[in-house]
């Protein structure tokens, strides 16, 4: 098989959440176990970082990756979903797996994947655990993909986990409510590891203590501990913060955009505190260094990304209530005329709650991303109507960003999102 017949397979040929939701979730270990066993448990050969959470994990796993990069080590990082690129999900030092290798991993290994019929999930994540031994990365940052608990990556015995933000997400597969969600991701706490939880949420803080003090593992609120006091965009492009850590003024500037890297920062900082304690040589200048050029050197895109001058172009992979909601809070302080917005989400998420928070004074296109997931543009039209959001229906995602971009004036702003997959057809 040539490269895009080997795409085509992962595709066509194991169940893939991304593409039809619910019937590609596997609700327990038992391929990732076989899987596991298969390739020799190489997820035993390298160390590595745990990051659980609704939003946030993607950005705060990419941070740390450039950071620990930076310090000069060899740093492995699978993230989901991809936007552009099926190898955007396994790189290291920023590269992307070769074709090569992903053709060899699959041509060599097919018949065991057709008598185990893995998922998509399942076979990625068992891929980037084989690359990574095979490499010999020093440490890889493994972002978990759907909850925690049965989570494919929930096999490592990580250094250290993270858990960011816990919002309404997956509902039907996680819990409906903001607790069971929370004791999902909690999965991800092993014994004796310390856990850092990116923000101090009261309904479910206790979640998480209770499942650390059960595994004996010390537990870090990094809100509490890396006060952001200040926040602001800067004349280079870079967002400057300003961080207050016990009696010490801390000073950054970050590349990757978005109020809501405020949440992730602190998360970044303790974790990096904690390696250093045990034994990772980290200095401020990497982590300075790290932080200023994330983009460049892991590829993250996506994040509150500008693809568009006059007028401004943004885009955004917030995808459920609490990442539209900082959407909308990042959409009032970028400075425009007119707002146009060329949404699209998936038929499994909470709809009418998105919905209500997107504002009225704006011209929508709504469309829909080309997977079998997306909500059909013209019932979506129809959904937004009710909340008093008015626009017209295209078929395709680049059907409705030529709209807007024909209406918009140069001093207006498109914003596209509601979906990583509308996003990943822009990008």
């Amino acid at each position: 098989m040539n490269y895009n017949e080997t795409l085509s397979y992962l595709y066509t040929q194991l169940p893939m959440f991304q593409r039809i939701g619910k019937a590609a979730y596997k609700a327990d270990l038992g391929n990732t176990i076989a899987l596991d066993n298969y390739f020799g448990h190489p997820h035993q050969y390298f160390k590595s970082i745990h990051v659980a959470g609704t939003n946030g994990k993607g950005s705060t796993s990419h941070m740390l990756a450039a950071i620990l990069q930076t310090a000069g080590y060899k740093v492995g990082l699978y993230t989901s979903p991809h936007l552009s690129d099926y190898r955007e999900r396994i790189r290291i030092n920023g590269k992307m797996i070769p074709e090569d290798t992903v053709i060899q991993f699959v041509s060599q290994h097919r018949s065991f994947i057709d008598k185990l019929k893995p998922s998509f999930f399942e076979l990625t994540v068992a891929m980037a655990f084989d690359y990574f031994a095979n490499e010999k990365v020093d440490i890889a940052v493994i972002e978990v993909g759907l909850g925690g608990r049965l989570d494919s990556t929930n096999i490592i015995s990580p250094l250290l986990g993270i858990i960011t933000n816990i919002g309404m997400d997956h509902t039907d597969l996680l819990g409906n409510s903001l607790t069971k969600i929370a004791s999902e991701k909690a999965g991800i706490i092993k014994p004796n590891t310390p856990i850092v939880i990116s923000q101090t949420q009261p309904d479910v803080s206790q979640v998480f203590i209770s499942k650390a003090l059960g595994n004996n593992a010390p537990i870090y609120f990094a809100d509490k501990e890396y006060l952001v006091t200040q926040q602001q965009s800067k004349a280079n492009g870079l967002q400057g913060f300003t961080i207050l850590n016990q009696d010490r003024q801390l000073h950054f500037e970050v590349d990757l955009q978005g109020r809501y890297q405020r949440f992730n920062l602190p998360s970044v900082l303790k974790a990096v505190e904690l390696l250093k304690t045990m034994g990772y040589a980290i200095s401020e200048q990497s982590i300075t260094d790290a932080l200023s050029n994330t983009q460049k050197l892991t590829g993250l895109m996506g994040r509150w990304q500008n693809i568009g001058k006059n007028p401004l172009i943004y885009c955004d992979t917030g995808h459920n209530v609490d990442g539209i909601r900082q959407v909308v809070e990042q959409i009032a302080l970028t400075p425009h005329e007119n707002l146009h917005m060329v949404i699209g989400t998936v038929a499994d998420k909470n709809i009418d709650g998105m919905l209500s928070l997107l504002p009225q004074e704006a011209t929508y296109y709504f469309t829909q991303a080309s997977i079998p997931r997306a909500l059909n543009y013209l019932e979506l039209k129809q959904k937004a109507q009710t909340f008093g959001l008015q626009g017209e229906a295209y078929p395709t995602v680049l059907s409705a960003l030529s709209a807007a971009k024909a209406a918009a004036q140069p001093n207006d702003l498109i914003f596209v999102g509601g979906s990583t997959f509308v996003v990943a057809e822009v990008i």
